[in-house]
């Protein structure tokens, strides 16, 4: 007891852990009492439990588990946080209970696991019971189905999910335990119970035995559905209803058990299966195979895979495509059912997915129904009907009234037959009249059809239509028909079974009864709910109130829309007795308050007020008694109130609880009276018309406004009239016009206006205005009576209103602003923007009694008289009543007999009652169209013109109000056209010429009138044939060019080709269809119409149906409204919801890989003539993953119309989607270039514009389109350059200069010189004119491959037969001329006298124009760059993104744009004469002349000898590409001229100038005019880059952003440069040095660090360097970077971290000696190391404070010496005391070292090795002879000596090679050698020397010929040339003197003598005097190159020495500057 009594004391929670289990039985005891006496479900006392439920479940012992199991049930039923141990527990019970011997602890588990589901934990407690069916122990598997089981009997098949379940259950059926088989046996039953044959399927497989078991078991099933008896804690509110009935003992209700039994679909249950990947390899091939056999094969495979009962989606349109193709095209009768079969198993293990291949298969399928053998017709009616439910009757309805016509009677009764089974599919939502109209159409024609199978067919589908429909519906489709017809229908509509035994509509609308007996329950739930707010806020009821309510409002909604806002969701209250209101008022208010309100003292009233006020404000809304209040407010003396002050605090506070309270009418009526009364007060005025919009928001304001009209009339004050109209008018503009009721309105205006005030006139006018902004020109109907100078008031207020379309209301009545904010909102705004029609507002008279039988009589008198009196009375009762309904009895027909009267005066009088009757009865008129509409037309044939002028303006007035898509269908106007009467056909056609250009679309019936216009374009009448002609495009615009073509085959053979040629005409004049649709009344209401249709769809009628009447705002709503009518409210929601997600999904990646698919060819290439099958459904594949599939079924769909919505959602969404628009820009490209296929103007506008916009988007976000891109889609935009259409030619050339934004002009070039190869000339002179465009914005680069070839192509066009194409190619050709002049001839070719003449003659003309008017050349060239804004962008164009490096490169591209631009501008001022080119003008540079004489000292040098003529032998140029050879002139001296800008002081100039020099290196096939130009280039870019260091950086004035700027370009053009190695390796030693200087010194500048833009700069900068390393030559960029080494070891003041740096560029360039080794000079390298060795020894190298650079020449000398071996020893010919050398001891020893190492190794190679010596040795005495003989062409003396020396070494070794003695050398030496080479040559041959002019002149040479033509030797020219530029300073000499001299001189090409580092102010020197020379050498006047004389030759030299002068002062200016 001891024990016992130590836990007894134990806290409940520690005992039920307690290790003795009778402590644990007393816990678990205590603790089931204490959960069942807890009342507080969140009381903190069930936290303490959270962990140890598992262990109640789970105990050991079996008596205390018992126990344990009771408190946890307990515990899950009470504790609110029971549903976080859901898991743990079920699954303690599932593992513990379950298996447990005793029946009590099984049950208790069971009851556990149900109370969980109970609290909504059904998906955790359905896994574990799941996971416990995998239990070993069958007793655990029992137990759960078992609790399945009842889980599904008590809570039901839409809590318990079955899926899983259904999945799990064959297993159990083969377990080997009985127990379990028949448990799940009962589970089988129970799952049947709730889901019926659903679950078949599933068990297919399963023994028979058991299945017929099952079978048995399942029959005995009661019918009734089952209900659920046991509800969630959400569901209380289904429970209370659940045991209502149960005492009632009721049946529920009959909709709810068909949801209930329709629950669970068989499919969803079902797994998927991949039948693709099990399809036989060989299946394609054997399809096709010739022996049936093996086709039937095949078949019999795919049967059997396509009997799954659900197939797993992926792309079948190969498979479905062959299926197809069998069924079509198959012989054997038996394979085609096979195949139908198979299709049909696709569609049903599909379903949805099959969709979008049914168009494809169903016209094929109907096509085959002229086969015969049941078993064939059989099977192809299964596939049809699957497939049918795959997809909708609307997309099938093109394809199935094509075979409606067919002359197969089997066809059209099979098509009739599958009509029939596809309406019982429909519902009357789903057959809307668009869908319907055409079918019955064609069916009537078949129920007069010869075959009687044909016509009980379509009996049987017209009945189907009227059950499904109703009779009301279908009946205006069957006018024509007989009684006996229509009888026959009516008894099919009888026989018809609707699936799953609905009625239809059609019998007596039951389905609407049901709905309308649905609808009450909630809507009269709301009041009760909402009266007595406090009382019924608790638990689910509240959350849930909001449900039933917008069922009702949806109901209502549908019963009819003008009620909608009176009746839907309204709050009402009774009277309350003054008794209970002060009551209620006592308690919410002070009692002080209370007492004061009817105080004698205002003050005390105004207090009162006061407190009133703040009571109401800090009142929560539910609990304020609005009637209450406002009741009080009215106490004594109540609206009397005499204090302006008190009155106007009680107006506010009536405002405040109209807008904080539930307010309803009841309160509103006890306060109106005295607002109305206090409005015209002008105190209190404003605050009464607050309180009237405040009431109106709560109340509605068409409710409000009617009584506070008739208030403001009862009474006799003129002032609260007036303000009472006022305020009603700007409360219309606020609220919009939903819902207004006019007539309440109007007799109050009357009065109104015809009142003495004028205050109340104005303002009775003013409301009118207002008015007439929502109602239009019908409103003014209501007062014609009116006086003429007041109706002359209204119409100049009426035509102030013209024009401005109705404001959107700002203000919304409250339940919209909470509740149904979505729903009314968008009614509201459809309301106010013509959603509903504002004549359906008029109230309209039935006239139908009226029209009396003696009044029809009278009508049809046979005395002319009697007629006329009968029709004046018509006229007259059509007057009296204004607006009437649609019925008018016998009348149409009455009127009808009338029009075919032999009294033209009655005839006429007819007609106008006619219009009359149009603007009376408004859209109701469509059902009158058949019976009367078309005898109007009838008239159309008279003879008098003035009886057929009153038919057409009849018909007009007509279609006003009905539109024209009635008027066009079924063959109504065809019959009438083959009436042959020539008046009417003139009429009719030109009535139709002057409607079918507004149209949108058309029905197809119009077709049926096309063999008429075809006849009367041969008509003998001239007007018919006028008017047909005129007609013709018009019809073409809607039925296209390729329909009416084909229905020429049914002309007379003789007509056809002048019909033909008639249709080729109208080809050209064809009207672009319209993209909005007619407006009338002004743009009334568009623009909120416009933006409420951009941000919702339309509902799907009009969707569907795409009338271009159904938007006019008259005769249009009738069809909207019918739409609402019919489709509850919440459809349209839905489809927004769906449609509201992005259109374009990004995937990574995605479109690289099919960058990849397509080139690996895995997927086809986008390039057609036109687009296929096979292209189409590639796209969509690819579409699918990436693109919303709404979006994807609209770009897809037949209908044009859809394509426009869908474009324009796509505009829409562009801006806030432009990445993942991005991501699928090749998809989206490739659907438009689809589109430039249609014929249909309207889509193609509406592309274009898209395209725009998107490559404005493009541009924007600085996207370049990749090659694939382009490949797909710029060729066939180039197609659409040449349509016929101005328009969309303009808009194409607009897009191709946009295009040049985004992909580089030199790549648009080729696609545009292929579009000149088109047979459309319009193409091909657009084509050209845009050559020329880009030509004179790009210049000649942009000319691919080269400007010769494209020139000659482009030549050739002018000799075209097309004027515009010959003229184009001239302007062309211009362009080049005004770019390169006169080189343009040669680049042409030749072309014939003719063309040639016509070129000269356009050439002399542009100059002229050019000479003559020199200022305005200007303006137009500034005018031409704005013309082609793309101009300023090409150049950066020239790669795509992905090629940048580095973002710095991007931000580099977009300088270079500004640059562009800059550049452009400076150009077209400074220099107009010479477009787009510079010229090397050095006073343009200097801008400065007055400076050029300031330094006489340099002109003493004697130049005379300068003045002696001398003979050249033939230079040879450096070799160019040879396009460019001809243009070298103009390019050098450009190059130059650019170059020397780029070391500007002037930022924007360097800017510019880099941006010109990039634009020429990114065009790898242009750079190579950079060659030569190298060095200059470089030095020109360090100097920048020292004066951005010392300089720029320093000068606080400048933005740092500009300094980046150029850095940016700066880097950027070095990359571009070094990435050409080609021109990378011209880079001297010297050069490379000072630009590796400045990037690493630019590098540690701690300046650029600091600025955020400064570690982009630095990233950059390592690239450049890289590239430096990587494509420099190698000798030269390893002798700088040693020659730097040793300049930082001497110098001390340098930072260690730049020798470092320099360090690193060593090792990377000794890491890649390997490769490189072969290339290097050795000698040169080695001399380098000499050097520094000299300066410091082994020792001092060892003293500095850092080893690296001692490790560095080591490692670099020991890689050398392992690379060449002991060949290194013969590379030291630099070195002039080799002996001395250090480097030499260090390197024998090296090589001795590795020797001894290699050992064996070296003998093995022996042989190798053996004659590869010899090549180095030989190598070696090589180097040192031509070293020797190079020396002495350096030197004065001994020049020509050398010069024959190196021309006989030559001859004896002709495989010598001396370009490494040449390529370092500059360009004048390597020029200088060749030609003394080649003068040698010709000398010893004896050869005459060469002295053609022209040639010189082509060259750039000097004449060389003297005045009296005396030869001078050429040595003699050469030494005075040497000897000149020597003295000149213009040889690379140093400014140190002449000691250095003579060994600079052979620098750059002698490697035997020591090369010394140039400094860049030497070599900018340098490189200046040649450019200098290249101006003299290549004179500018190319045309006079011939022609000049010998005194030129005289004058030549002399103003040579000028020009040498002043560039030697400018020289020396520059130096002085920049010091």
């Amino acid at each position: 007891m001891g024990d016992d009594s130590e836990w007894m004391k134990l806290p409940i929670d520690q005992k039920c852990e307690h290790k003795v289990w009778k402590a644990r039985l007393n816990g678990y005891e205590e603790a089931l009492q204490l959960f069942q006496r807890i009342d507080d479900e969140k009381s903190s006392e069930w936290g303490k439990y959270l962990g140890l439920i598992k262990k109640f479940v789970t105990e050991s012992n079996a008596v205390a588990q018992l126990k344990g199991l009771e408190a946890a049930l307990a515990y899950v039923e009470n504790a609110h946080v029971a549903g976080k141990t859901a898991g743990d527990v079920v699954s303690g019970v599932v593992t513990k209970v379950f298996n447990q011997p005793k029946a009590r602890a099984k049950e208790l588990g069971t009851d556990i696991c149900l109370m969980y589901i109970e609290i909504e934990k059904t998906e955790v407690v359905q896994d574990e019971l799941l996971k416990g069916l995998d239990n070993k122990n069958p007793k655990i598997v029992v137990a759960c189905i078992e609790t399945l089981r009842k889980a599904l009997c008590e809570f039901g098949s839409k809590i318990v999910t079955l899926k899983p379940v259904v999945k799990v259950l064959p297993k159990q059926f083969e377990s080997r335990e009985k127990a379990v088989r028949d448990e799940a046996k009962l589970l089988a039953v129970e799952i049947y119970r709730w889901i019926r044959d659903a679950l078949k399927p599933s068990l297919q497989h399963i023994n028979s035995v058991l299945l017929k078991e099952l079978d048995e078991e399942w029959v005995k099933i009661p019918s009734t559905p089952p209900k659920q008896s046991r509800f969630l804690r959400s569901q209380q509110d289904l429970k209370a209803k659940f045991q209502q009935q149960q005492a009632k003992g009721e049946q529920s209700d009959e909709e709810e058990e068909e949801d209930t039994v329709a629950a669970v679909d068989a499919y969803e249950l079902l797994e998927a299966v991949d039948i693709l990947s099990k399809l036989p390899k060989d299946f394609y091939d054997k399809i096709e195979a010739k022996k049936w056999q093996e086709r039937k094969e095949v078949l019999e495979t795919v049967d059997a895979l396509t009997k799954n009962p659900k197939l797993e989606g992926g792309d079948y349109g190969d498979l479905v495509r062959a299926l197809k193709k069998v069924v079509g095209k198959d012989a054997n009768v038996m394979l085609v059912s096979m195949a139908a079969k198979c299709l049909a198993g696709l569609a049903t293990g599909l379903r949805k997915k099959f969709g979008t291949y049914a168009g494809q298969v169903v016209p094929t399928i109907l096509d085959k129904f002229k086969e015969k053998k049941p078993q064939v017709v059989q099977a192809l009616q299964e596939a049809v009907d699957a497939i049918f439910l795959t997809t909708t009757l609307q997309n099938l309805s093109e394809d199935i009234l094509a075979v409606m016509d067919n002359k197969n009677p089997s066809i059209k009764q099979q098509a009739s037959l599958f009509l029939a089974r596809s309406f019982r599919h429909c519902a009357q939502a789903t057959l809307p009249k668009s869908v319907l109209k055409p079918f019955c159409a064609a069916l009537i024609k078949q129920v007069n059809d010869s075959a009687p199978e044909v016509r009980d067919a379509a009996f049987e589908a017209l009945g189907t239509a009227m059950k499904v429909v109703g009779e009301k519906v279908v009946n205006p489709y069957l006018a024509d028909l007989d009684k006996l017809k229509l009888d026959k229908i009516k008894e099919c509509a009888d026989k018809v079974e609707l699936l799953g035994g609905k009625k239809g509509a059609g019998g007596g609308g039951s389905v609407n009864k049901k709905q309308a007996a649905k609808v009450p329950p909630p809507a009269a739930e709301a009041p009760s709910k909402s009266s007595a707010p406090p009382k019924k806020t608790s638990g689910g009821a509240s959350s849930k109130s909001a449900g039933p309510p917008k069922k009702g409002k949806a109901a209502s909604a549908a019963a009819g829309k003008p009620k909608k806002t009176t009746d839907s969701k309204e709050f009402t209250e009774s009277e309350l007795s003054a008794e209970v209101c002060e009551e209620q008022a006592a308690s919410v208010l002070p009692a002080s308050c209370v007492q004061q309100l009817d105080s004698a003292n205002w003050k005390e009233r105004l207090a009162s007020m006061e407190e009133f006020q703040k009571a109401v404000e800090t009142l929560d809304k539910t609990t304020i008694p609005c009637q209450a209040l406002v009741r009080m407010l009215a106490k004594k003396p109540g609206w009397k109130e005499t204090n302006f002050q008190v009155m106007q605090m009680k107006l506010y506070i009536v405002a405040l609880i109209a807008q904080k309270g539930e307010f309803s009418k009841t309160s509103a009526s006890v306060v109106l009276d005295g607002l109305v009364d206090k409005v015209g007060d002008i105190k209190c005025g404003g605050k009464a018309k607050e309180g009237m919009t405040a009431i109106a928001v709560a109340c509605s304001l068409p409710w409000t406004a009617e009584q506070v009209v008739s208030l403001a009339f009862a009474q006799k004050n003129p002032k609260n009239q007036a303000e009472t109209l006022n305020w009603l008018a700007n409360a219309m503009k606020e609220f919009g016009f939903a819902g207004i009721n006019v007539k309440g309105f109007i007799n109050n205006v009357k009065t109104a206006l015809g009142a003495t005030n004028p205050a109340v006139r104005t303002a009775a006018i003013t409301l009118l205005g207002v008015m007439h902004l929502y109602m239009g020109a019908p409103l003014r109907m209501f007062f014609e009576d009116e006086k003429p100078a007041l109706l002359a008031q209204i119409d100049s207020e009426f035509e102030k209103m013209q024009g401005q379309s109705p404001p959107a209301p700002t203000r919304f009545t409250k339940k919209t602003s909470n509740e149904e904010e979505g729903d009314n909102t968008e009614e509201q705004e459809e309301a106010d923007s013509g959603g509903k029609d504002i004549m359906d507002l008029l109230p309209r008279t039935d006239i139908s009694n009226k029209v009396t039988s003696d009044l029809v009589s009278k009508i049809g008198d046979k005395n002319w008289k009697i007629r006329k009196e009968g029709l004046d009375e018509v006229a007259a009762i059509i007057s009296e009543a204004k607006f009437i309904t649609a019925n008018v009895g016998d009348l149409p027909l009455a009127l009808k007999g009338r029009l075919g009267d032999s009294n033209k005066i009655l005839v006429q009088q007819s007609l106008t009652i006619l219009q009359q009757l149009a603007t009376a009865m408004g859209p109701g008129l469509k059902q009158h169209i058949k019976a009367l509409g078309f005898a109007i037309i009838t008239v159309l044939g008279d003879s008098k013109a003035n009886v057929r002028a009153a038919a057409l303006a009849t018909i007009q007035s007509w279609v006003e109000q009905t539109g024209m898509k009635e008027w066009l269908e079924g063959e109504d106007l065809s019959d009438e056209l083959k009436r042959e009467n020539p008046f009417m056909r003139q009429e009719i056609f030109g009535w139709l010429a002057e409607k079918l250009p507004t149209m949108r679309t058309v029905p197809a019936d119009l077709m049926l009138t096309v063999p008429q216009l075809y006849a009367c374009l041969e008509d003998r009448n001239g007007d018919v044939r006028k008017k047909a002609q005129d007609a013709l495009p018009t019809f073409m615009m809607h039925l296209g060019y390729d329909k009416m073509e084909k229905a020429t085959s049914k002309v007379k053979p003789s007509s056809k080709d002048q019909v033909v040629a008639a249709l080729e005409k109208a080809r050209a004049v064809m009207p672009a269809k319209p993209e909005a649709p007619a407006k009338t009344r002004g743009a009334k209401g568009e623009t909120s119409r416009s933006a409420s249709a951009s941000r919702s769809q339309p509902s799907s009628e009009d969707f569907v149906d795409n009338k271009p009447e159904s938007k006019k705002v008259k005769g249009g709503f009738s069809a909207k409204k019918g739409a609402s009518n019919k489709k509850p409210a919440a459809k349209s929601i839905k489809d927004d919801e769906d449609k509201s997600g992005p259109l374009f999904t990004f995937i990574p990646n995605a479109k690289e890989q099919r960058i990849k698919e397509e080139k690996q060819l895995k997927i086809l290439k986008w390039n057609f003539l036109t687009p296929r099958d096979e292209y189409l459904e590639q796209l969509k594949t690819q579409m699918s993953t990436c693109f919303a599939k709404w979006l994807q079924e609209e770009l897809f769909h037949v209908d044009f119309q859809r394509h426009v919505k869908a474009i324009n959602i796509m505009i829409e969404r562009l801006e806030n989607e432009s990445d993942a628009t991005i991501s699928c820009l090749d998809l989206i490209l490739k659907w438009f270039t689809l589109r430039f296929f249609d014929t249909n103007t309207t889509v193609l506008m509406k592309v274009l514009e898209y395209l725009k916009l998107l490559f404005a988007m493009l541009n924007r976000e600085d996207y370049h389109l990749t090659e694939y891109e382009a490949n797909s889609f710029i060729p066939y935009l180039i197609l659409k350059v040449g349509e016929s259409k101005d328009g969309v030619r303009k808009d194409v050339r607009s897009m191709l200069t946009m295009l040049c934004k985004v992909y580089p002009a030199s790549k648009v070039f080729p696609y545009l010189m292929d579009g000149t190869k088109s047979k459309n000339s319009k193409q091909r002179a657009e084509c050209l004119e845009e050559l020329g465009c880009l030509i004179e914005g790009y210049g000649m680069n942009v000319c691919q491959p080269t400007p010769a070839k494209c020139l000659k192509e482009i030549a050739i066009h002018i000799g075209d037969r097309d004027t515009s194409v010959r003229n184009a190619a001239l302007n062309t050709v211009v362009a080049v001329y005004n770019v390169c002049g006169d080189q343009v001839y040669k680049l042409i070719g030749n072309l014939s006298e003719k063309d040639m003449s016509m070129l000269e003659e356009r050439v002399k003309r542009s100059s002229a124009k050019k000479n003559t008017a020199a200022p305005p050349k200007q303006s137009a060239n500034e005018r031409s760059q704005r013309d082609h804004p793309a101009n300023h962008n090409g150049t950066f164009l020239r790669k795509s993104t992905p090629e940048d490096p580095n973002k710095l490169k991007i931000m580099y591209r977009t300088y270079r744009i500004q640059a562009r631009q800059n550049a452009q501008h400076s150009e077209s001022s400074h220099m107009p004469t010479i477009p787009r080119e510079f010229q090397l003008d050095l006073d343009m540079i200097e801008m400065d002349q007055s400076r050029v004489c300031e330094l006489p000292d340099l002109v003493q040098h004697k130049l005379d000898e300068l003045l002696e003529p001398v003979v050249i032998p033939e230079p040879k140029m450096r070799a160019v590409s040879p396009h460019f050879d001809d243009l070298h002139n103009s390019t050098a001296s450009t190059i130059n001229f650019v170059i020397s800008q780029v070391a500007s002081g002037d930022i924007n100039t360097s800017i510019q100038a880099l941006a010109q020099i990039d634009e020429v290196l990114w065009q790898e096939n242009k750079a190579e005019v950079m060659s030569g130009h190298i060095d200059q280039f470089l030095i020109a870019t360090f100097m920048q880059l020292r004066l951005l260091y010392n300089t720029h950086m320093a000068d606080d004035r400048l933005d740092k952003k500009d300094i980046f700027k150029l850095y940016s370009c700066i880097l950027g053009n070095m990359l571009s440069l070094f990435s050409l190695e080609s021109l990378a390796r011209e880079a001297s030693m010297g050069v490379l040095k000072d630009l590796m200087h400045g990037l690493i010194t630019l590098m540690l500048d701690s300046r650029v660090e600091d600025i955020e833009e400064g570690q982009q700069v630095i990233r950059s900068i390592n690239l450049v360097i890289v590239r430096v390393l990587e494509k420099s030559d190698q000798t030269n960029i390893t002798s700088a970077l040693l020659v730097m080494l040793q300049d930082t070891l001497v110098s001390t003041a340098g930072s260690p971290m730049f020798s470092e740096l320099v360090m690193k560029c060593l090792w990377r360039l000794i890491r890649h000696l390997p490769e490189t080794i072969n290339t290097i000079n050795l000698d040169r390298i080695l001399f380098d190391v000499h050097n520094i060795m000299k300066v410091f020894p082994k020792e001092k190298l060892k003293q500095l404070k850092s080893d690296v650079p001692h490790r560095t020449l080591k490692t670099l000398l020991h890689t050398l010496c392992k690379l060449t071996g002991a060949q290194i020893l013969d590379h030291l010919s630099m070195i002039e005391n080799r002996n001395e050398s250090e480097l030499e001891a260090h390197l024998r020893r090296v090589v001795k070292h590795s020797s001894n190492l290699s050992g064996s190794k070296t003998d093995r190679g022996n042989e190798k090795t053996g004659p590869h010596t010899e090549d180095r040795m030989s190598k070696a005495k090589v180097s040192d002879i031509l070293s020797e003989i190079f020396k002495k062409i350096g030197s004065k003396e001994n020049t020509k000596e050398g010069l024959t020396e190196l021309y006989e070494y030559k001859q004896k070794y002709t495989d010598v090679d001396l370009e490494p003695f040449l390529k370092n050398s500059s360009l004048f030496f390597q020029s200088y050698v060749e030609r003394g080479l080649r003068m040698i040559e010709s000398e010893r041959d004896g050869k005459p020397r060469i002295q053609n002019p022209t040639v010189i002149a082509q060259h750039g040479a000097d004449n060389s010929v003297s005045s009296n033509h005396e030869e001078v030797k050429p040595a003699v020219y050469y030494e005075r040339l040497k000897i000149l530029r020597q003295r000149q300073g213009l040889e690379n000499t140093s400014r140190s003197g002449g000691d250095d001299e003579a060994k600079r001189a052979p620098n750059s090409s002698l490697p035997s003598s020591k090369p010394p580092v140039a400094s860049s102010t030497d070599m900018l020197q340098s490189k200046l005097s040649q450019l200098k020379e290249s101006r003299e050498l290549y004179p500018q006047e190319h045309n006079n190159a011939q022609s000049r004389s010998t005194s030129q030759a005289h004058t030549r030299p002399t103003s040579t020495a000028a020009n040498l002068d002043e560039l030697k002062k400018r020289l020396e200016r520059i130096k002085s500057n920049r010091q």
